[in-house]
Parts: C-alpha cells; sequence; structure tokens
C-alpha cells in the first residue's frame, strides 16, 4: 500500500468529472487500499478517487470512531433523498477551513462495492453528508463552491499562500 498525493483547492483537476468503473479489477482494488490508508493517514473520514488524481467513480469513508468501518462505493448513485440537514464540512483537499453546508438529511444509494457487486445503502446524518459531500468530488464540486464568491476567494487565496511558503 501506498499514502497517495492529495490534490489541494484550487487545483484544476479537482474539477474534472470522474468516469464510470467497468470492470473492477486488481489496479482498482489496489487503489482502494491506497486511497483507505491516504485517508487513514490524514485523518479523513472520507476520499474520493478524484481527489488522488484518479477520474473513476471510487469513494472510501469510514465515519467509526476506531476507523475499522471502511465503506467502499463504486459507481454510487443516489435512488432516493430526503429532508435537509445543515453541516459544518471540511475536506482533505481544502486543509484547515470548515463551513456549514445544507445537505439531504436522508440518501438511499446504489453502488458496487470493493468485489464489484451491486449493493443498496441507506444513510443519515455524518454519513449521508460524507457520501454527498465525496459524490459531489466525483461530478468536479469541491465543497467551497457551497459557499459565498467572497468566501470562496478568500479560501483560495490563503490556501494559494499557504502552498508558495
Amino acid at each position: 500500500m501506498a499514502i497517495l498525493t492529495i490534490l489541494t483547492y484550487p487545483d484544476p483537476n479537482l474539477h474534472k468529472v470522474a468516469k464510470r468503473v467497468i470492470n473492477v479489477d486488481e489496479v482498482h482494488k489496489k487503489l482502494i487500499k491506497d486511497m483507505a490508508e491516504t485517508m487513514y493517514g490524514s485523518n479523513g473520514i472520507g476520499l474520493a478517487a478524484t481527489q488522488v488524481n484518479f477520474h473513476e467513480r471510487i469513494i472510501v469513508i469510514d465515519i467509526s470512531d476506531d476507523k475499522n468501518d471502511l465503506l467502499t462505493l463504486i459507481n454510487p448513485e443516489i435512488l432516493q433523498k430526503e429532508g435537509k440537514q445543515e453541516y459544518e464540512e471540511g475536506c482533505l483537499s481544502v486543509p484547515g477551513f470548515y463551513e456549514a453546508v445544507e445537505r439531504f438529511d436522508y440518501i438511499k444509494v446504489q453502488s458496487l462495492d470493493n468485489r464489484g457487486k451491486s449493493f443498496e445503502i441507506e444513510a443519515h446524518g455524518l454519513l449521508s453528508v460524507c457520501i454527498q459531500h465525496e459524490m459531489d468530488h466525483l461530478e468536479g464540486k469541491v465543497f467551497v463552491e457551497y459557499l459565498s464568491p467572497l468566501k470562496q476567494n478568500r479560501i483560495k487565496k490563503k490556501l494559494i499562500k499557504q502552498r508558495k511558503k
């Protein structure tokens, strides 16, 4: 396994739309393991393949306290969504920034697992937020794009300044 480099906003590669995985093969299985190791090593709870510059529809999530409940979603699609909730989100691609974003409270998702088998999952609360956040990455969207242009610009400038140091 390997720790992968996480792209940092405003990297243009974060805005690429990920392609569907046609066949879950050994390359994808290794990528999933590497993504999980990268997420855990960065103290994250979710990571999309887009964030590590791999543009296929793969997400890893683990919201458990002891970090032993890895959820892999390949080609996830939301089948049902209900309610609203506001949650303060952060992102490994936008380090050090947290802002409130409104998302659906409940979602039902169809996906493939890390072996390519189809399954459905229902999610509320933090898991629902995390899945939606990571699915946005697959569409080339970063959570700061839900914020006002003024806040987006402030975050972008600070991250560019940090990168230059």
